[in-house]
């Protein structure tokens, strides 16, 4: 017979449930600064109680304010502090009015502050495009062939070599093989000689024809580069039919030309990462140590107008219509809820970070402590997820730069008061091999045992890995190499 029946039973059980407000105060966590200020955006187009604080953006707020020193602001302290001047910094904010603050209803009769003086606009320097499309209009009459040699000058590259190839070019611009590759030769005797190259190798090549030393040995020369970046200065030397003493002349010759010809002109520095938190030293009157902020110039301020909910509240009849409002309501005070909570977390886990790492900050890599997330987590009394999502692609600027909040955490060589941090260990080894004596050079087997001495406990293999990780090659690599002539 079948044994199925029918009953009741009472079970407690507990269950997490993420609300849509939950899940997104978790990304707003985890985004940067950029990202949140999007984000906020959006919410501001959307929800007609949110707006900007517009005091913020006040030119007239106090400038010794936390939250309105500027980046370049906290760099002059930061560089002061470095260099232990204890002095009051005598330099004056900049005013863009400034060059014409003295010029009255007259007049000046001095023109040396003039922002547009002679001096000035004869300073301003030529960018390496500008510089070439003046020599193209001067070479080339024909229109066509200026519009090509524009397209050909806005594919080179930093370095100044054109590596995309002549086919891919007819047919990108429509035009005929012949007259690309005519166009070409001309622009290849350009200034800086080696513009337009299509590799280091023909880069020298045109450096050296135009000096008419491109002879047979030298073709050889160049022809087999990766040589001298080995030192194998006795093959190359027979590669290209010459004694050890020629070759050396060659290769001072090769050293005196510039392998990047579009490196004297200036270029757009893009800054990729925007610290999200900063660091500033406290001056002695304060108290000293450091402070954390964040970087409020990365970061729109938000405020709920209350005065216009209520006006419109009042005015309105229709239930959905305050529903609706009311919606809204919440929305923008939870907003403004989760940012604050959002800043409060980064700044008290980057807080922690800083004061962890202090040594770090004032005296250099390798001084870096072994931290990880758990640490933070548990000094914080967070879960170490949360901590996670903090440092997650958010930068710190600091003294000594700007650094991912995930750099400083790595892990530990030893235990207990013992241990070492791995990015310590590197740089420890590094310096030891720059500064080993050519005639000793150090094995990796010398190094584990000079870094034990230390008091850093670490394997053969270890150090072999970490050397390899920092692109050093090997003891019988570097013999080689500091063997020869000084680069």
């Amino acid at each position: 017979m079948s044994n199925i029946s029918q009953k009741l039973d009472l079970r407690q059980s507990q269950n997490l449930v993420m609300t849509p407000q939950l899940q997104q105060a978790i990304k707003m966590l985890q985004m940067n600064n950029t990202e949140l200020s999007e984000f906020i955006e959006e919410e501001l187009a959307q929800n007609p109680l949110l707006e900007k604080d517009e005091s913020a953006n006040n030119p007239d707020k106090d400038d010794n304010a936390p939250a309105s020193d500027s980046v370049d602001a906290i760099e002059e302290n930061f560089n002061e502090a470095w260099t232990g001047n204890e002095a009051e910094s005598t330099q004056t904010d900049f005013d863009p009015g400034s060059s014409m603050a003295e010029i009255g209803a007259g007049g000046s009769r001095s023109f040396d502050r003039l922002d547009d003086s002679f001096e000035n606009r004869m300073s301003a320097q030529t960018t390496l495009r500008d510089h070439l499309i003046e020599q193209l209009h001067v070479s080339c009459p024909d229109p066509r062939d200026r519009l090509i040699g524009a397209e050909l000058i806005d594919q080179i590259d930093e370095s100044g070599y054109l590596r995309v190839s002549t086919d891919e070019l007819t047919e990108r611009l429509g035009c005929k093989p012949e007259r690309l590759e005519k166009l070409l030769r001309i622009m290849r005797g350009f200034d800086p000689t080696g513009i337009f190259a299509s590799d280091l190798q023909d880069c020298l090549a045109l450096q050296l024809d135009e000096q008419g030393r491109l002879d047979e040995p030298m073709q050889k020369l160049l022809q087999h580069l990766e040589l001298i970046a080995a030192h194998d200065f006795e093959k190359l030397a027979a590669l290209c039919g010459v004694n050890e003493t020629y070759l050396q002349d060659m290769l001072a010759e090769i050293r005196e030309l510039n392998p990047k010809p579009a490196s004297d002109f200036d270029h757009l520095v893009v800054q990729t990462a925007i610290p999200d938190v900063l660091m500033k030293r406290l001056p002695k009157n304060l108290g000293g140590g450091w402070r954390v902020e964040l970087n409020s110039d990365t970061l729109p301020k938000v405020l709920v107008n209350n005065e216009y909910y209520t006006e419109v509240a009042n005015a309105s009849k229709d239930k959905k219509d305050k529903k609706y409002l009311d919606e809204q309501l919440n929305n923008a005070n939870w907003l403004i809820r989760a940012m604050d909570q959002r800043a409060k977390t980064i700044l008290k886990v980057a807080g922690e970070i800083v004061e962890e790492q202090e040594p770090f900050f004032l005296f250099g890599i390798e001084f870096l402590r072994p931290l990880t997330l758990k640490d933070i987590a548990e000094r914080i009394d967070m879960h170490e997820s949360t901590v996670s999502r903090v440092t997650n692609n958010k930068y710190i600027g600091t003294p000594r730069g700007i650094f991912e909040l995930k750099y400083f955490f790595s892990t530990a060589l030893g235990d207990g008061d013992d241990a070492h941090s791995s990015e310590a260990v590197k740089a420890k080894i590094k310096n030891m091999i720059d500064a080993e004596d050519p005639g000793k050079i150090l094995s990796d087997d010398k190094i584990a045992e000079l870094l034990t001495a230390e008091g850093v406990e670490i394997a053969r293999r270890t150090v072999a890995k970490y050397r390899e990780a920092l692109h050093i090659p090997s003891s019988v690599q570097r013999r080689k190499q500091k063997k020869t002539i000084p680069p």
